[in-house]
């Protein structure tokens, strides 16, 4: 889930085996079609960085035949929980040439839910960046702070579903579950961010939260189509 090694308090927290390090299915599959149009047919080098336990890649892997992915992790609990579902996991940091790969060897890099995880994104794009080749394919995804129940939570006073305030427990708003959410996006915002940071964003579309209550969820799918509402944000942009 990060692989940026950090302060010593995120560290431990990032090394807990009970810290949630998969995402929902629904989303992988939505990403792993947009980088199989992406790609086509032919064999191509797929970087996931910050795959958590690898049933990201497992699920994406279907979708992609014939194209090579590797998995990256800071965390060591994580990749031994990864190696079971990948054919290649090993360890990386998302600092100036912590990713163990040459300039320009990748051809796409799935980033799922890894940004708002991070303490210095800016310095994770330059490295994700210096990996991919020109052209190459930047799948992004990442929670929307914006998402329409978070407009709603915060008129009424409510702290945004994603947010959190502690380390420790969840505070102010609906969940129990603290994942190290340290930074939280705008569909604008994530846009505007990826660009400054040298990529070219071909497409930016929603995808529903797997955490949203049932009731709600028919609601939630509905939001997808307008990505400034969806609960996650699904971003596809090239490396100029």
């Amino acid at each position: 889930m990060t692989i940026t090694a950090p302060p010593g308090g995120l560290r431990d927290f990032y090394e807990n085996p009970a810290v949630p390090v998969a995402s929902g299915t629904p989303r992988s599959l939505r990403q792993a079609r947009m980088l199989a149009t992406a790609l086509g047919k032919g064999t191509s080098l797929i970087l996931d960085i910050g795959c958590g336990d690898g049933t990201a890649a497992a699920t994406a892997a279907p979708l992609l035949p014939g194209h090579r992915i590797i998995g990256v992790d800071w965390s060591q609990d994580a990749l031994t929980r990864a190696r079971p579902h990948l054919a290649y996991a090993i360890r990386g940091e998302l600092t100036d040439g912590g990713l163990p790969f040459r300039t320009a060897a990748a051809d796409a890099v799935l980033f799922s839910e890894v940004i708002e995880h991070l303490v210095d994104p800016d310095a994770a794009l330059d490295e994700l960046r210096r990996v991919l080749r020109p052209g190459g394919h930047l799948m992004l995804s990442t929670p929307n702070l914006a998402a329409w129940y978070n407009r709603a939570l915060l008129l009424a006073g409510v702290q945004p579903v994603f947010s959190e305030v502690s380390l420790r427990a969840i505070h102010g708003r609906p969940g129990r579950e603290v994942v190290g959410h340290l930074r939280l996006y705008t569909a604008r915002a994530l846009r505007e961010f990826v660009a400054a940071a040298g990529f070219e964003v071909v497409r930016l579309q929603g995808a529903p939260f797997h955490g949203v209550p049932r009731p709600l969820r028919a609601l939630d799918r509905l939001a997808c189509a307008r990505p400034a509402l969806a609960s996650i944000l699904l971003l596809h942009a090239r490396r100029t």
